[in-house]
Parts: structure tokens; sequence; C-alpha cells
């Protein structure tokens, strides 16, 4: 199912023996647009200390209770290796959590869980590695960091990054949301698929649109009130002319 990941925030993780903490953000890829990482705040159980937590330890979020279970114990999660998560993520840092945890490397493993676009991607970080491992991933992004970052379409600024909707079977994200509100004159929040993106870019705090501003103030509204169902996924598509990626091979 599609669900905010905005809407994630605070929710409860839970352990195999009790409660670790609470959502913070999410770190995700920008090339395969793929949540990478939960970051979770401890609170006072780890003295405030922010944790780690790849979507291969989580189950499904439970929407009801607001909480996501977690494969994991709390002392395993205790003793994992610190992470600064107010700073760039490093790949030798990654290779330690992956090791710790026993989680597969990403940048080496294609499964099922990844879109079929990210096998070229994991060859090319597989190239990669050892560079990495002194450097920070700069394809690593904080879902609260880029919310907020200004949409530049080809022809000027229309709005900003206010969400993602992504599947909560998979993680993976298939739609930015865009509110247009300080740009049109009245208020409307729109959403895009990343394959739309042409890039993000960090020292302009913009996201790179493949489209003008006239198709996307025309675009089919979003009501955040309301889950993202099929039947409004083929309208959107349809309305821009793309392919559709429940139909890609």
């Amino acid at each position: 199912m599609l669900r905010s990941i905005k809407e994630l925030r605070g929710y409860k993780l839970i352990a195999r023996d009790g409660k670790v903490g609470e959502v913070h953000e999410f770190y995700f890829d920008d090339r395969a647009w793929v949540m990478r990482y939960a970051v979770v705040d401890t609170g006072n159980w780890l003295a405030g200390r922010r944790v780690l937590i790849s979507p291969h330890s989580l189950e499904q979020p439970d929407w009801e209770k607001k909480q996501i279970d977690v494969k994991l114990t709390r002392k395993q999660i205790e003793g994992s290796p610190s992470i600064d998560a107010k700073k760039p993520v490093y790949r030798q840092h990654e290779m330690e959590l992956m090791q710790y945890y026993s989680w597969p490397n990403y940048w080496e493993v294609v499964g099922t869980h990844i879109p079929e676009t990210a096998l070229l991607i994991a060859r090319a970080e597989k190239d990669q590695k050892d560079k990495y491992k002194t450097h920070d991933n700069p394809h690593l992004r904080s879902t609260r960091e880029v919310s907020g970052y200004y949409i530049q379409a080809r022809d000027g600024e229309i709005g900003h990054v206010d969400d993602f909707i992504a599947e909560d079977e998979n993680w993976i994200i298939r739609y930015v949301v865009v509110d247009t509100k300080n740009w049109l004159p009245w208020s409307k929040e729109v959403i895009l698929s990343p394959s739309w993106i042409k890039k993000i870019d960090w020292a302009d705090e913009k996201v790179y649109l493949d489209l003008k501003r006239n198709l996307i103030e025309k675009s089919p509204e979003f009501d955040p009130s309301k889950p993202v169902n099929r039947e409004y996924e083929v309208r959107l598509y349809d309305f821009y002319g793309r392919p559709k990626y429940w139909e890609e091979k």
C-alpha cells in the first residue's frame, strides 16, 4: 500500500523485547528511490543517541497502532556501531552496520525489493566501494532535509517538496508530494513520479524536473487525507502520458 512518509514520523519502533524509540526520518537513495535506513530517535534509552535501521529489519507499519515492529532485540541495537545521524553517512559506517546485523549490502545485492533500475546502480557502486569508504555516500538523502526543497520545472519554480509516498511492503518511493501554494493563486498539492526528476541539487536545495510549469499546474490534484489508489495513479500517468511503473518489465 502507498503511504505518506511524513506520517511515519513519531511512530514507535518495537523490538522483539520492547520499545527502542521513534521514527525521526528516513535516508533514501536518490538514484534508486528506495528507503535505505530509518533514523531512530532512541530518546532517554540510549541517552539521545540515534541509530540507523535497515528496512530489512522492519516489518510493515501498523497504521492503527502507529508503530513498526523491528526484527531485532534491544541488546542488538544497543551494541550496534555508533553513527552520528546528524553527519553524512560514510560507506565504511554502512559496511560496519551491514556486517554487525548481517544485512545484505544493497550496493552489491540485487533482490526483489530493489527496483530493476537499481541493477546498474548496484554495479556502479560496487566499482566505487573503496572510494566511498572515506567519503560520505552522495546519494543518501534525508527525507526531512529534502522536504522544503524548491521544485524547479524546465521554465521556473513551481513549488516545494512537502512529502514522499512510498510502498510499505518494499519501501520504494513512488511519488514526491509537491505543494504549489506559494506559486499558484490557489493552494494545490500534486504528486510526481521520481522518474520525472532529473536531479536533486544539495547546494541549491532544489529538485529539478523534466516537466514544464503549465503541465504541473493542470495536474490532477492530490488530497493528502486520502490514500493513493490505482484509479488515481492511472489518471495521473495518463495525464502526463508517461509509462506506468506497474506495467514496466
